[in-house]
């Protein structure tokens, strides 16, 4: 992999020398390569593997103003790249806001396992097989796995422009995720299900995993109706990253300067409950949105985004920073090489209470409480308005009375705002977990409106 860092750097050195001697006052080069191995589980033998090899290159120039991207997936086309780009500047409009960054030190910051370099099909076979066995030896009721999915991904990438950015790096990781399909006696059935990603093999467990897949279906079986309720609700950690998921796009600069963000005006206010602090953690050890620099070169950094409800800032990429006037924090993002840099979040979570001996988690809430939910999934979070933060999905989760789980509910319904929804937190958990770059506690939302 090594070798190939230094190949890619001297392809993006040699682009960056044409692009300017084709009169561009500016250019970017980023490429990407990486293999990755994949392997599907079912019925204790291998149902899918696939092995698969990316490459890419993207190459971005400014001109008189005027940006000019290409792309490509074979090395031997750079020149032709550089061309398109080039003779794509002479066709778009002039904006003043394009730039490319200057090169500063990177983070220093640890995001491949030496581990992962020397996996082989035949160990990402094995464990997928060991998580499809586990989920089925937890409880009989465990009728079926449905996905038992094992990956793993190695890469470089590498960031060279012509104002000093140069640098490229490894990385990788591993995931695995399994669905399932528990039956009880009397024929009812649900699904379960757990996902898990990480940067180092040995931070992953297979058997929690399948594990947690089995226990989440189990535990909804024999799930009820009910009638509509105003009550208290408790977030599992994986509702709450998924509903803080809604409120994270609205926290990118470039969702605010295209009118697409509910928190558009609001920094330095309160808008969210006191005891809720966001942060993004760019340089978070083994986090999966872990990186020295951003996708343009920028280098990564850990900020708080609200602080006890109040509303610090958003999060930019170069052009989004120009326009507001201020400097990039590290969060160009691309959804591959075939896409100009956005704006995302690194690694984004709800910090968790800091008091680990007090039964601060899903349980120790639910003792707690006298009536009300523990939300464990919920359906249709893609529905949720982005612009006004409105949303109505539905729910399934346990019925809590006098501080005990009762039963299962199931074709429950919730709706609202997501501002009102964070306003309501009354109580966070120690248990944080991430899912992906998104991590969250449990939270204890005060009276929510539950519809049938």
């Amino acid at each position: 992999m090594k070798e190939n860092a230094r190949n890619n750097l001297s392809i993006a050195e040699d682009i960056i020398k044409k692009s300017l001697q084709r009169g561009c006052d500016a250019a970017e080069v980023y490429i990407i390569g990486a293999d990755s191995i994949s392997v599907e589980a079912k019925e204790g033998t291998v149902d899918a593997l696939e092995v698969s090899r990316d490459f890419g290159i993207a190459v971005k120039v400014i001109k008189k103003h005027r940006l000019g991207f290409s792309f490509t997936s074979l090395p031997e086309r750079a020149e032709e790249t550089v061309n398109a780009a080039v003779e794509s500047a002479e066709h778009t409009c002039v904006d003043k806001f394009i730039d490319i960054p200057e090169g500063l030190p990177p983070s220093d910051v640890k995001v491949f396992d030496s581990e992962l370099k020397d996996i082989k099909e035949e160990d990402v076979i094995r464990n997928a097989l060991a998580l499809e066995e586990k989920a089925l030896s937890v409880d009989e009721k465990v009728k079926k796995v449905r996905k038992a999915e094992v990956s793993v991904r190695r890469g470089t990438t590498a960031i060279v422009n012509s104002r000093g950015v140069n640098i490229s790096y490894e990385s990788g990781y591993i995931s695995a995720s399994v669905s399932l399909l528990a039956v009880d006696a009397k024929g009812d059935s649900q699904m379960g299900w757990d996902f898990d990603i990480r940067r180092r093999l040995e931070d992953l467990d297979i058997d929690r995993i399948g594990s947690l897949a089995a226990e989440r279906a189990i535990e909804l079986l024999g799930s009820r109706t009910i009638t509509p309720v105003r009550v208290p609700v408790i977030l599992d950690p994986h509702v709450s990253v998924q509903f803080l998921g809604i409120l994270s796009a609205s926290l990118s600069a470039e969702a605010v300067q295209k009118k697409r963000s509910f928190l558009a005006g609001k920094v330095g206010m309160k808008i969210i409950s006191d005891c809720i602090d966001i942060i993004d953690d760019g340089v978070m050890p083994w986090g999966i949105g872990t990186r020295p620099v951003d996708d343009e070169g920028v280098p990564t950094s850990s900020r708080s985004l609200v602080s006890k409800g109040v509303l610090a800032g958003y999060i930019h990429n170069t052009y989004t920073a120009a326009k507001a006037g201020t400097s990039s924090t590290g969060n160009a993002s691309r959804g591959g090489f075939k896409s100009m840099p956005g704006v995302a979040a690194a690694n984004l979570f709800i910090s968790p209470h800091d008091n680990t001996d007090d039964c601060r988690d899903a349980d120790g809430m639910v003792k707690r409480l006298s009536r009300g939910i523990l939300i464990t999934d919920v359906m249709g979070v893609h529905t949720a308005n982005p612009v006004s933060g409105d949303f109505s999905i539905g729910i399934s989760g346990i019925w809590i009375e006098g501080g005990e789980r009762k039963y299962p509910v199931k074709e429950a319904l919730i709706s609202g705002n997501i501002l009102d929804l964070f306003k309501k937190v009354e109580e966070k958990g120690s248990d944080l977990r991430f899912y992906g770059k998104t991590g969250s506690p449990s939270l204890l939302i005060g009276d929510m409106d539950i519809s049938a």
